[in-house]
């Protein structure tokens, strides 16, 4: 192989990922995977998980929103906001799942940290119902409490979490911020500060500063709506108080000792343009970036052959029989679909294609064949060049970076040996194609 081809069909140099000492270590405790939307992140902490638990892990992965096909995959007909544990997985480990309930997440805040009349005003207020169920951030905010809980209860010593798929990979981080600064925010002090002021101060402030507030705001919201935000923050008062404290705490989880980040991505153009993105937040965050997988690459073992030699090779078989080539039937030179005889009512055409019971050429249906095959190969090769460009560009920018690649696989993950196999090439930092049996003792 010539250098060119190897520069452009092989990962640029570049540290290599090797994910195994990395969930081998005790001391690491929380594997976050993130990146932009449809990367995989999904299946990648699955089948880190998986690994982890078969090496003798207790692990616990938490998924947020994962295909139907991924819980069965670990042989749960359904995920919700309870780990469950997978079944047939191999060593002494254990896995388990569950896949992120935000409004449950959110209802397991209200019952923690009110009494019970308090939380069933808070959960049946309408305002909460749809602050919890759709405001912007909740989501990712929830996924932070979520693992901030999971922790705390120490029962695992591996947890591995998919972040949300948002328009942004940088939403994870800052989500939770916004939705603290929200709740903890002026508007919410000012319609609690009549229940914190109490007494006559208290009714003093609630009719002259809220009746100034409430006619403002009525026309905003809509009387119906304040009524319901009024009643919501006085019944959240001391529950939701310590919304930015809990988010810095996680911010502290996440940038401790034993947290490691994942940034998942495709050799796409945008993809990789996101990953550096948050290559470049974590690191103005303090958080610890463990390296990049790139999924969904595409490989070839017969790269020898350039896209070039490929088309080349495909035109001459195409053009073996084109017209005006010489036809010796019958002992006679005639010229095939010349001038004179080229859609003439006078000459019938006697080429091949024009009589229904021709005998087919099996050498010029190879040639065909074979021509369509090379025009594939360059195709790939293409792929393959294109995709190259892509990484090196990344790679350039960020050369500390270390990397590991997955294949673009022919099908979906269906079964924990899917997940085996992904995992299997992640750790071992193996490249796009499988290695041969004989290497694989």
């Amino acid at each position: 192989m010539s250098p060119d081809q190897d520069r452009h069909h092989r990962l640029s140099p570049a540290l290599r990922l090797d994910l195994d000492p990395l969930i081998d270590d005790p001391k690491t405790r929380i594997v976050v995977c993130c990146g932009s939307g449809g990367v995989g992140k999904t299946t990648t902490a699955a089948a880190l998980g998986l690994r982890a638990a078969e090496r003798g892990r207790k692990v616990v992965v938490l998924t947020i929103d994962p295909a139907r096909r991924l819980a069965q995959s670990m042989g749960i007909d359904s995920l919700d906001n309870t780990p469950r544990r997978v079944k047939d997985v191999e060593g002494e480990g254990e896995l388990h799942a569950m896949m992120l309930d935000m409004k449950r997440t959110f209802d397991e805040i209200v019952e923690a940290h009110a009494d019970a009349e308090r939380a069933s005003t808070i959960l049946n207020n309408p305002f909460y119902q749809s602050l919890s169920a759709g405001f912007a951030g909740t989501q990712e905010y929830m996924a932070m409490e979520k693992l901030g809980q999971l922790r705390a209860r120490d029962e695992w010593d591996l947890i591995v979490v998919d972040t949300p798929p948002s328009r942004s990979a940088l939403d994870f981080l800052d989500a939770p911020k916004r939705l603290g600064s929200f709740l903890d925010g002026r508007l919410i002090r000012l319609l609690t500060a009549p229940a914190k002021l109490g007494g006559r101060a208290g009714m003093k402030f609630l009719n002259v500063g809220m009746s100034m507030m409430t006619g403002t705001l009525g026309k905003l919201l809509g009387g119906q709506l304040l009524k319901d935000v009024q009643t919501f923050v006085a019944a959240m008062d001391t529950t939701f108080g310590g919304f930015r404290t809990r988010a810095d705490a996680t911010y502290k989880l996440l940038q401790a000792p034993g947290t490691a980040f994942l940034v998942v991505a495709a050799p796409e153009r945008d993809a990789l343009r996101e990953a550096a993105y948050f290559v470049e937040r974590l690191a103005a965050e303090h958080m610890p970036l463990t390296g990049l997988v790139l999924n969904r690459v595409h490989g070839s073992d017969a790269d020898r052959l350039s896209a070039e030699r490929a088309l080349a090779a495909a035109e001459t078989l195409e053009n073996l029989e084109e017209p005006r080539i010489v036809d010796q039937e019958g002992g006679k030179a005639g010229l095939r679909n010349s001038p004179d005889t080229y859609d003439s009512s006078d000459s019938p055409d006697t080429s091949p294609a024009s009589e229904p019971n021709s005998p087919v050429d099996p050498e010029r249906t190879a040639d065909l064949l074979t021509a369509g095959l090379l025009r594939l190969h360059a195709d790939r090769m293409h792929l393959l060049s294109r995709e190259q460009r892509t990484r090196d560009r990344f790679t350039a920018r960020h050369p500390e970076v270390a990397v590991a690649e997955v294949a673009a696989l022919p099908g979906d993950v269906h079964d924990l040996a899917g997940l085996r196999d992904i995992g299997n090439r992640l750790a071992a930092g193996r490249p796009e194609l499988p290695e041969p049996d004989t290497d694989a003792g």
